[in-house]
């Protein structure tokens, strides 16, 4: 009889074998690299809102309330959070990489009807649309570069994949910033999006493979005896992440405050900005430093909370972010509102790739997507709630107040996570359960 042996498949440039489950991001770089370049085309794909939309609420839609202008990242916010949740579940019943396709298609319209929008309700549908292709894509970055990079270098990851997504926000901001202040607010800086989605989608589709089996190859190593069980309930991964360990919601309670503060950035600072004498262009050079600083620090943060521990780091980057509002609240000046922008990006650096880390640290590998989805659907919520709070405050009380408020809030949350989040990189998975209680307790 004869033994017929199928060659195996020759890999892309871009793409690493997937017929082994070796972690780590040497042992994975092609495949993680080609994630990082696909996460910077999602940064971008939102990033070219950041700058302009506030802008074209007031001068093309001729809305006159901050409530009004701020609505279209309420919407965005709410979907986004919702698939945030059913992204995580899906991937892991159906695998990662047709929830990112999807997200990709999602996308496409979204440019189109930006760019051709004859009234707002458009705008609102275009990030309707938005919002659902970021909480696939993105969460399938994250959740992808988790799989590859394995327990040692989970920070780093974190780290260099929101570096990627936030300094293609930030730079989308600023070329779509330049684009409006020479050539109008539409359509000619939707441009840019047609090739943002395009890119992503053929990427993903031809290029981009499966990571799961790497999170079940982690799940038997360290669970071996869980090999053959079910996967706690979607009920109860609901709960305990948000709610009953005290870690798990430490993480997304941070994560909800610290978007709220960046929906309130997103829509108030532009006006703030434009209320205080500045054009298009240096809103945009704004608009961008905020991420981008977010997104380069990520590279240094990411991988220090390997080193050092996540607890600290995220508490005081909330301290650090508090700050950076409260000195744009306070001044009038093109100069110390790029300061206030900078504390605002080290802040969000130091806590949003560690954040994720702290969910990889603890929750086991088999059902860790399903975790993320929770913890990213608290986080984005962040978004609706930092835009309703802060339209309605500045509507009520003027816009420096609305800043106030944030900035308490940004506060208060780093301050609970000091009293209430126990460090996590120390521990070993194996000793710890976020489903129950820790052996250490």
């Amino acid at each position: 009889m004869l033994n017929i042996v199928r060659q195996p498949e020759r890999p892309s440039i871009l793409a690493t074998s997937t017929h082994d489950n070796i972690p780590g991001l040497r042992e994975n770089w092609r495949q993680f690299s080609l994630l990082v370049l696909v996460n910077a085309f999602v940064g971008a794909t939102v990033g070219m809102e950041r700058s302009i939309l506030p802008a074209m609420a007031e001068h093309e839609f001729q809305l006159a309330t901050h409530t009004a202008i701020l609505s279209f990242i309420v919407v965005f916010g709410l979907s986004k959070a919702l698939t945030n949740y059913y992204a995580g579940r899906f991937s892991d019943s159906y695998g990662r990489k047709r929830i990112l396709v999807a997200g990709w298609v999602l996308a496409a319209p979204v440019p189109f009807l930006l760019m051709w929008a004859p009234s707002w309700n458009w705008v609102l549908m275009a990030n309707l649309l938005l919002g659902i292709s970021q909480g696939l894509t993105w969460s399938m970055t994250v959740i992808m570069k988790i799989d590859l990079a394995g327990p040692r270098q989970r920070g780093l990851a974190m780290g260099i994949n929101e570096f990627a997504g936030y300094v293609a926000v930030g730079l989308a901001a600023l070329a779509t910033g330049w684009i409006a202040g020479h050539y109008g607010l539409s359509p000619a800086p939707f441009y840019l999006g047609v090739a943002f989605v395009l890119a992503g989608l053929f990427l993903s589709i031809f290029s981009v493979r499966e990571t799961h089996h790497h999170a079940k190859h982690e799940a038997s190593r360290q669970h071996p005896d869980q090999k053959n069980s079910r996967a706690p309930s979607p009920r109860t991964i609901f709960w305990n992440t948000t709610l009953h360990d005290r870690n798990l919601f430490s993480v997304s309670q941070v994560g909800l405050v610290n978007n709220l503060n960046d929906g309130m950035a997103w829509g108030l600072f532009p006006l703030v900005f434009a209320t205080a004498g500045l054009g298009l262009d240096q809103i945009g050079w704004i608009a961008a430093i905020y991420p981008g600083t977010w997104g380069i620090c990520q590279l240094f943060t990411g991988a220090l909370s390997d080193r050092i521990g996540r607890k600290w780091l995220i508490v005081s980057g909330m301290w650090v972010q508090a700050a950076g509002i409260g000195l744009i609240a306070t001044t009038s000046a093109f100069d110390s509102f790029i300061a206030g922008a900078i504390f605002m990006g080290i802040g969000t650096a130091m806590v949003y790739p560690t954040l994720l880390a702290t969910i990889g640290d603890v929750v086991n590998p088999a059902w860790r997507a399903s975790a993320v989805g929770v913890y990213r659907l608290w986080r984005d919520l962040g978004y609706a709630v930092g835009a309703l709070l802060s339209g309605l405050v500045a509507d009520l009380f003027g816009m420096a107040s609305a800043l106030w408020v944030v900035a308490g809030l940004t506060m208060l949350s780093g301050t609970l996570a000091a009293f209430r989040m126990q460090e996590t990189r120390i521990w070993k998975i194996e000793d710890y359960n976020p489903l129950g209680r820790s052996s250490s307790e």
